[in-house]
């Protein structure tokens, strides 16, 4: 009897802590952080009558474009909502009025149910005309609403064939709207006129161009794209590079964008304590008509104007964008400089130089496109790593250049004086 009672008093224990347990992890659940919006990404596909052409592996466009899209929305990852559109999939007759027309949402976007969107891409046929334009507005208005990213992807072979309705300014027109709406294009063809139209419609949002010529690469590139709708975007920052150090912004480590005048130099300052290394890239995009020789250069410098190490790029020919970058690593220290114990932090100016030169006729401002990512991290441990040797901060090669100079003189006038000796003797 007294066993009997100890054992429902432990059960009537063990139920009392258990509904505590969940009375209190009920409200915690409720109270955790939003869900992340749901990306969002719509592939609009030409179904056009030259989409029967069988120059891709040894099938049709039309083909190989089916076999792709199988292996992307096999591979798409979760939580992406997907959607699919074509374009002169309908209409097969001559009126272009009609065929202007013809763009509609094959899949709606949203949770992707891939044995659906599979049935709905394997009745396609090659049809109509190429309305890349409306195809575009509609894709647009396909991903209107909620608060994730948006990504169109266009699979095309030919040029739009309803204008004048530019799908370049339709992509720029999208663009102004400011919903943060990417359009890459990718063109079947390797025609230099395609790749102007769909080039431009990329650089319009922000996109990408890729010219294909194989399903694999087809079905690699879509996969890139759609899972790069997946990874959560980096807003940069908008900041204003000043005429000197002094006056300059301090930058935290982030993604930053500034204009830059032609022939400009732009500062900005950046805190690195000892033991950690700064890491600092930048690009700058040639968005007008610029002369073919082009250079842009990133040095780290201290607060007295001593350069610590810099990075540079030029070249020769049409450029979009150029690139460069640098990385400061900062030496530990035993105390701090001002004997509280803790490492004092050292400015480093970041100066950003171009040269860029373009004819009389073209704008100086507003000024080029600046991108400027900074990163602080902590110091190398290994000794393999070169930057941990300090080799970027320059008098390290210095000294080793001399040195090496030093041996080989020494050793070269040791040989000459032998040669002088032994001419002598003989």
């Amino acid at each position: 009897m007294i066993t009997r009672n100890r054992l429902t008093a432990g059960v009537c224990v063990a139920l009392a802590t258990l509904a505590a347990g969940l009375g209190t992890a009920i409200p915690a659940a409720a109270d955790g952080p939003p869900a992340t919006p749901a990306p969002k990404v719509e592939l609009v596909l030409d179904v056009s009558g030259s989409m029967r052409t069988r120059d891709i592996d040894g099938q049709s466009r039309m083909t190989a474009a089916k076999q792709a899209f199988n292996d992307v929305l096999d591979a798409v990852p979760e939580g992406v909502h997907l959607g699919i559109r074509t374009l002169g999939a309908d209409y097969p007759g001559e009126d272009r009025k009609v065929g202007c027309k013809d763009t509609k949402q094959l899949y709606p976007v949203g949770p992707l149910d891939r044995t659906e969107a599979k049935t709905a891409v394997a009745t396609l046929a090659p049809t109509g005309w190429t309305p890349i334009g409306p195809a575009l507005l509609g894709a647009a208005d396909d991903l209107e609403g909620g608060d994730g990213t948006r990504r169109i992807v266009l699979i095309t072979d030919g040029e739009d064939t309803c204008g004048p309705l530019d799908p370049c300014e339709v992509a720029r027109e999208i663009a102004a709207r400011g919903t943060h709406l990417v359009i890459d294009t990718l063109g079947l063809v390797p025609n230099a006129k395609i790749r102007q139209q769909l080039t431009c419609i990329a650089d319009a949002t922000g996109g990408t161009y890729t010219a294909v010529q194989h399903k694999e690469d087809l079905s690699r590139r879509v996969k890139q794209l759609v899972d790069r709708a997946a990874e959560p975007v980096v807003t940069p920052v908008a900041t204003e590079g000043a005429g000197s150090c002094s006056a300059a912004p301090e930058l935290k480590p982030g993604l930053y964008t500034d204009r830059q005048v032609i022939g400009e130099h732009r500062w900005y300052r950046v805190d690195v304590l000892p033991g950690q290394e700064l890491r600092a890239s930048v690009s700058v995009a040639a968005d007008r008509a610029v002369d073919n020789d082009y250079g842009v250069l990133l040095r780290a410098v201290t607060a007295s104007g001593r350069e610590i190490v810099r990075g540079e790029a030029s070249g020769t020919g049409r450029t979009d964008v150029i690139s460069s970058g640098l990385r400061y690593p900062k030496a530990e220290v035993e105390d701090g400089d001002d004997g509280s114990g803790k490492p004092a932090a050292e400015t480093v100016c970041l100066q950003l130089s171009n040269a860029f030169s373009a004819p009389a006729s073209v704008k100086r401002t507003p000024g080029l496109p600046v991108e400027l990512t900074v990163d602080v991290v902590d110091g190398a441990d290994q000794a393999s790593d070169v930057a941990a040797f300090g080799l970027g901060r320059g008098w390290w090669l210095l000294g080793a250049l001399v040195l090496t100079g030093l041996v080989a003189g020494l050793l070269f006038g040791w040989i000459s004086r032998w040669r002088i000796a032994v001419w002598r003797t003989n």
